[in-house]
């Protein structure tokens, strides 16, 4: 009997620098110490806490404070852990073939044999909202990255609406765990505001049964030391949650507002084509749309056809494969362009697979697009029904092009041989172009002479 092969699942060979957990369920970034740091504190501070300042309190004031300490210690420590072990919205990257394919496609003829040539900066532009957006290019992953996405040096993974790579979290920070940092930030900082408030509570009440400062230290000297770190720690929280709650409705990003992406430049306005019009929708659509399935494939199972496919190409024995395009981008079920007015209608309208950036110029894409999952490539994902919708194939996409291409190819054949019997008929002479034409036509001619 053979033995049996070991099972490799794809988060083994994943190409980012991220750590993954519990098969591939959870991933954090490669430097967690910072983490870590930031559960001890928060744990053991809360602990101190509930240890020696909430059964005072519960027995002088109200057996409530224990209750709602508790509440937000979870709250805090589960969007914590949200953040933390979540895809970020990590975009997959190319497969050598789709690589090669775009290189080529950029490649400056000649510029090899060069010593000074330097590449072109790759960019290329769209439409959002009636604003020129520019997609760059990621050299690392291959691809033309989304607008909002960016490259995160220390995981080494594109990231859509990448927000920062917050070290006290171990995460990016990006489209798909934004919320959980948000409502972590926002906790943590109710949490120690009611900390801070109750230790000092606390300290206050010991101080009117005891004349001496020193007494309170020595009675509880772990009150003094909770108050001293929440004092420290509550202005850098709360300034934190000020700014990320700006952000959140004005939908901005820490990365566009460090780059001032839609700051007034030159006496021009600058609007911010992603913002859904106020206050309310921004918040709404952040903290309370959908949340989009990942793109990567942690627990897939690597096959020989993976492997093959994510070989490096031979340059002189294979071809360079173009991207799978499933619906051209910015384009309807219909193939018409698409617009804002048919967005309201259908949210499922202009899908595209995230590897075809390279076929995009100049053209409108809606605010809400989606990307084709790499475990399901001919699915997208319908936001109006919340679950995937199968989509054409490429084989029959594929056969629906040839088949009018062939129609093409017979109207042009028909024009030119059209073209072929009308030169004929002014080369030959009028004799034989009387005695060709019908009976009426050479009677008209006889006539005419």
């Amino acid at each position: 009997m053979a033995p049996s092969q070991k099972v490799t699942k794809k988060w083994e060979i994943f190409a980012g620098r991220n750590k993954f957990y519990c098969d591939g369920y959870l991933m954090t970034a490669p430097n967690s110490g910072v983490f870590y740091f930031t559960v001890v504190l928060i744990t053991g501070t809360s602990g101190l806490f509930f240890a020696f300042d909430c059964p005072f309190l519960a027995e002088r004031i109200t057996p409530a404070i224990p209750i709602i300490g508790g509440i937000l210690f979870v709250f805090t420590m589960s969007s914590l852990f949200r953040t933390s072990f979540s895809d970020p919205g990590i975009i997959p990257r190319a497969s050598q073939d789709e690589a090669a394919y775009i290189e080529k496609q950029i490649e400056v003829p000649n510029s090899l044999n060069s010593p000074t040539y330097r590449p072109p900066p790759r960019t290329k532009e769209v439409f959002v909202k009636g604003q020129t957006v520019k997609l760059k290019y990621c050299f690392t992953c291959k691809i033309f990255r989304p607008p909002r996405a960016s490259h995160c040096s220390l995981c080494d993974n594109c990231v859509d609406r990448f927000d920062h790579h917050c070290p006290w979290v171990g995460n990016c920070v990006g489209k798909r765990n934004y919320r959980f940092f948000y409502m972590f930030i926002v906790s943590l900082a109710f949490l120690a505001v009611f900390i801070f408030s109750c230790t000092t509570t606390h300290i206050v009440l010991l101080f009117k049964d005891e004349d001496q400062f020193f007494d309170i230290v020595k009675k509880t000297p772990f009150s003094v030391i909770i108050a001293v770190i929440c004092f420290c720690s509550v202005w850098s929280v709360i300034g934190l949650a000020g700014f990320h709650t700006y952000l959140t409705t004005s939908d901005q990003t820490t990365n566009e507002d460090i780059k001032g992406s839609f700051t007034s430049k030159g006496g021009q306005q600058a609007i911010n084509p992603y913002s859904q019009g106020n206050i309310c929708l921004n918040c709404f659509h952040i903290l309370c749309g959908p949340i989009t399935p990942s793109l990567i494939d942690r627990r897939g199972i690597v096959t020989d056809e993976y492997r093959t496919q994510m070989q490096a190409p031979d340059k002189y024995n294979s071809a360079p494969v173009p991207p799978l395009v499933v619906m051209q981008p910015g384009l309807d079920p219909q193939n018409k362009p698409y617009s804002l007015e048919s967005e309201t209608q259908n949210s499922s309208a202009g899908v595209f697979r995230q590897r075809s950036y390279d076929n995009l110029q100049n053209v409108p894409i809606p605010t809400n697009f989606k990307y084709f999952s790499p475990q399901s490539k001919y699915n997208t994902y319908s936001e109006s029904q919340n679950q995937l919708v199968p989509q054409v194939s490429p084989a029959v996409l594929q056969s629906q092009q040839s088949s009018e291409v062939q129609q093409r190819l017979q109207l042009q054949q028909q024009q030119q041989q059209q073209q072929i019997n009308i030169n004929i008929n002014f080369t030959l002479p009028r004799e034989i172009q009387q005695h060709s034409a019908p009976s009426g036509e050479r009677g008209s001619a006889v006539q005419h002479r």
